[in-house]
Order: structure tokens, then sequence, then C-alpha cells
């Protein structure tokens, strides 16, 4: 009598208990999705980021548990005359589900831990202890018991409008609960689409614009009229922001240029133009081609039209390979469409970076068009992650590649949901693998896993007339491979055998993999050179296959490999 007087007396410790006490059916089936999540990926994960996404599918789990236990009793045990068992009975059941569920989440961490120094060793790093990766299950509790008392708010939520509609309206009880759900769920559609989604574009923003407005310690503003933000420049130095500003004033000058190729050099021109540097994007481009002009870019021997990351960011690998293997006869040109970080970018407006990728591509390529043929420079596209994204939205199909003079592709790590490469990879020739597809035989396009220099050399090997078109793509790179395709459709890729950098113990699970992944691809460029999103140099392997300089050799390459090792780090971080 007492405590049935306490729990009137307090019905909010009532409420607050009912968001903590689990059911078993659910604990059995989210504690399943916790093991599975536990499963290899692309790349090493430590236990914070294990526990964040065991945390999520053992939600997951548990929500489709609770339905297929209301469903089980609705239709297979209700009205049955041994349901249900005694009291005792159901209570040990109970007791043995929640009891044997922990003890296999605290097993499975053994097999996991090992799971994760696998893939640590495919990419040359070291992988976690096995005691420290107990701390995966504090974190999974604490998310996944988060996620379950929202998902309970809620629907209390539902039940408390569904009797008001019947005490206000007399509707039928499952009218009410219907239109209940429905106000809740637009509710939470729109909290989470026009208030927490964007929110957290407002936060980021606010975070990620001072950023900016600095600049590198060590930069300075460039003297040379051949670079974007000097003295002569039409684009201010102060306009460039953050990364542009890292772009024009690095790289190799010609002094070190002719000391390395032991032959007088030109100075290498890098054109590029800020957020900051107009107000409008056709006023940005303006600026451009203006630059183009005054630096007289077309009459270089190469123009590089390079589609950048989110953040305006361009790999300075990529640019001081191309230019020490040309002797500074290039011109690079560039523009910043966002100051956010691409996976940001790719969330909030992917199309954005598409249309402006494809209006700077259009407008530089029809002032080429307009010179003399016999004084055009080599037309070359270059794009790395969004800014692959980005460049590909300016072709419609692969042969408008060539219809537009470029003579050179290189794309590298290209998002999932870049356009043309996915229509290639669909169209792939029969007995290919998506990890390593090949098109229409590799008479236009080809695709490396980008090993080593060798497996790159291998893949663009000779005849490769026409113009050269190529996808570098790490077998374990989550910005590749990720796709909400991953929910409930398994991939040819985790079918097929594994590439050079991904574990052959990587599975397939609905639901579970899509989470998997997409924490893979946060962590996508934290990884040593040459797996996940970190190409290190194999754009200087990239370059020599699709726009080696007449007569390149080995050797040139190797030369140029060594000067790119030795100034690593004069350029800035390489992301």
């Amino acid at each position: 009598m007492t405590g049935d007087t306490r729990n009137e007396r307090h019905p909010l410790l009532r409420w607050a208990w009912s968001l903590v006490r689990l059911d078993f059916v659910g604990i059995a089936v989210g504690a399943l999705f916790f093991c599975v999540s536990l499963t290899p990926s692309l790349l090493p994960r430590d236990w914070l980021f294990a526990g964040l996404i065991g945390g999520i599918n053992f939600a997951i789990g548990y929500g489709i548990g609770v339905l297929l236990g209301k469903a089980l009793y609705r239709f297979v045990l209700r009205n049955r005359s041994w349901w249900p068992p005694g009291k005792w009975v159901l209570y040990w059941a109970k007791a043995s589900v929640v009891a044997g569920s922990a003890t296999a989440c605290v097993v499975m961490m053994i097999p996991a831990a090992a799971w994760q120094r696998q893939v640590s060793a495919l990419m040359g790093i070291e992988g976690p202890a096995t005691l420290g990766y107990l701390r995966t299950l504090i974190i999974a509790a604490g998310v996944g018991g988060a996620l379950i008392a929202t998902a309970r708010v809620l629907r209390d939520a539902v039940r408390l409008l569904a009797r008001l509609f019947i005490r206000r309206w007399h509707l039928h009880r499952e009218v009410a609960q219907f239109i209940g759900t429905a106000i809740v769920v637009v509710l939470v559609i729109t909290l989470v689409n026009g208030v927490l989604y964007r929110g957290f574009l407002a936060g980021a923003s606010r975070v990620f614009q001072p950023q900016n407005t600095t600049t590198r310690e060590g930069v300075s503003q460039p003297a040379e009229p051949q670079r974007s933000g000097s003295p002569d420049s039409f684009a201010a130095w102060d306009s460039l922001g953050f990364q542009g500003r890292n772009f024009v004033a690095t790289g190799p000058r010609a002094a070190e240029l002719a000391h390395l190729n032991g032959a007088p050099a030109k100075e290498p021109i890098r054109v590029y133009a800020g957020l900051n540097t107009a107000d409008t994007d056709e006023q940005r481009i303006a600026v451009l081609l203006s630059e183009l002009e005054r630096t007289h870019a077309f009459e270089r021997k190469l123009l590089v039209i390079v589609p950048t990351t989110g953040t305006g960011w361009v790999n300075p690998v990529a640019a001081r390979a191309l230019e020490m293997m040309y002797n500074g006869d290039t011109a690079m040109v560039g523009m910043q469409y966002s100051y956010l970080p691409s996976w940001i970018s790719f969330m909030g407006d992917r199309q954005k970076s598409m249309q402006i990728g494809r209006m700077m591509i259009e407008a530089i390529q029809a002032r080429w068009a307009q010179l003399p043929p016999e004084h055009r420079p080599k037309l070359v596209l270059y794009g790395e992650s969004l800014g692959s994204m980005a460049g590909q939205g300016a072709f419609s199909w692969l042969p408008d590649i060539s219809r537009m003079g470029f003579s050179s592709v290189l794309w590298v790590g290209p998002p999932n949901a870049s356009p043309l490469w996915q229509g290639l990879t669909a169209r792939r020739d029969p007995g290919t693998p998506e990890v390593r597809p090949r098109y229409d035989n590799g008479r236009t396009v080809r695709f490396s896993e980008a090993a080593d220099a060798a497996e790159i050399a291998g893949d663009t090997a000779e005849p490769w007339e026409g113009t050269r078109v190529l996808f570098l793509q790490h077998p374990s790179d989550p910005i590749v491979w990720w796709s909400t395709d991953l929910l409930f459709s398994e991939p040819d890729w985790l079918v097929e055998p594994p590439g050079s950098d991904r574990t052959a113990s990587m599975r397939w699970y609905p639901i579970i993999t899509v989470w998997q992944v997409a924490a893979d691809v946060t962590n996508a460029s934290s990884v040593p050179a040459g797996h996940g999103h970190n190409y290190g140099h194999s754009m200087l392997d990239g370059w020599v296959a699709v726009a080696p300089p007449e007569g390149w050799t080995p050797q040139d390459t190797e030369r140029i490999r060594t000067a790119l090792d030795e100034s690593a780090g004069k350029d800035g971080p390489e992301n």
C-alpha cells in the first residue's frame, strides 16, 4: 500500500523509470546488432568510434526487437492457453536473456579488438589492446540508452496526443494514435531538417569561418606576378581565404625548379579566387579569367583546372609534382566555394560544388577554345575528394571530356555519389571487379587501387591513345565506398575478393554496415599514406600516367619523387 501511494505521489519518477526499463526481446536483438557492429570495417576504429557506432546499432536493434516482440505476441502468442507462462518461468527467461546478452557483448570485445589489430596491421599502424578496448561498452551503453530514452519520449508524446484527441473529439483509439503519430513525425522532421540540421550548418560556419580569415604560420603574400594575391593581382591577398593563401604563396619557385631539372625554369602560375574575392560566383569566375589573361596562363604548356574541396584546399603534393615535372611551364587555377570541410559541404549542399565546378570549367574551357589550336596549352583537369565530384559535374558523359578538349584528367578518391564515376562503375566491363573496374577495355578511362607506383604503372600501361582519364581509389577509402545503398543492399565490392588494403574479414550486414563505413568517413584522412583517403605521393604516379612530359622516363619519376620527399611539409599539411 505504501509503495502504491509513493508511486502515485511521484508520477515523474514512474515516467523516468519507464525510460530506462527495457524490453527483454529488444535487449536480445539490440545486443545482436551491437555485437555485429564490432566486426571489422574499412579502417581501424578506436574504442570511442566503436562505442558510438555500437550504441547507435544497439538502439536500432532494440527498436526492431520491440516491434518483433509485439508482432509475435499479437499474431502468435495471444489467446494461446499456455501463454503467458508462470510468473517465475517468465522472470527467469527474461533474466537469462538479459544476462546472456550482456555476456555476449563483453565476450565479443575479444575478437573485436583482434579484428581492429588486423585492420591496423594492413595500414602499418599499431592496433588497440583488448583491455583498453573494453571502454567501447561504456560509450555504447550511454549512446544506446540516450537514443532509446529519446524514442520513448516521442512514444509518450504520441500517447499523450492520442488521449487528448479521444477525450476532446471522441476519436477511435487507432485513429487518434495515427493522428498523434503523424503530428510527432512531422514535428521531428521539421526539428531535424529545419532546426538541428540548419543549426548544425550555422554552428559549423561559426567554427570554420574565422579560420578562413587567418593565414598559416610562415605563409606570406607572394611577390611574383604569376601568383594571385600578389601586388599585381586582381584577386586581393586578403580575399583568398586560408586555403587560397596557402596555395598561391607556397610551391616551388623557378630557381628551385631550375636546380632540380638542370635547365632554365619558368615561374609556375597559380591563379585562385576566394569566397571574398567577389560577391557572386559569376564575378569570381570573371576574376579568374582576368587573372589567367594577366599572367599569360594560356601561353603555358599545361593549363590545369582544379575544382577544390569544401574548404578550397588544393593538394600541395599534386600541384608541386606537376610543376616539377614540367619545370614550371604550367598554370593552375582554382576557386573556393565554401569554407566548410568537404564532409560538411557534401552533406549540406553537394549540388553547389558540382554547379560551381561546372561553371568554372565551362568558362575557362570556352576561353581556351577561342585560341588557335596550334597555340593552345594542353587542357588538364584535376580533382580530389569533393573536388573530383565537382569536376565531374561539368560532363554529362565520358565523350564530353574529349569533346571539350581535355587531354588528361586525374580524379582522386571520388565520392561514391559522383555521377560520372557511378555510371562508369555500373557499366564496367563484365568480369571486372567494382573495386578495380575496367570500362571499354581502358580505351579512355582507367581505374587503379593506387597501392604503389608499380601498380599504377601497370594499370595505365600503353597503349592508351587520346584523352586519358584516371581514377585513383583505395579499396579502404570510405569516401569512395560509402553510400546509403549499404543500408539494405550488399555491394559488389564486398562480395568480390578484397582489394589490396581491405581486410577479408569484413562482411556486409543490413543497417549495420552503413553506420560502420559512415564512421570510417570521419577518419578517412587520418590513416597513413596509401590507405583510406590519404593518397600520399600517388598523385605523382597519376600525373606520370595521364600527362607525362615528352621523353619522360622512370628515372625522371624517381627523381621527382625524391624531391617531393625532401620538400615534404614546405607547403603545409596535405589536408
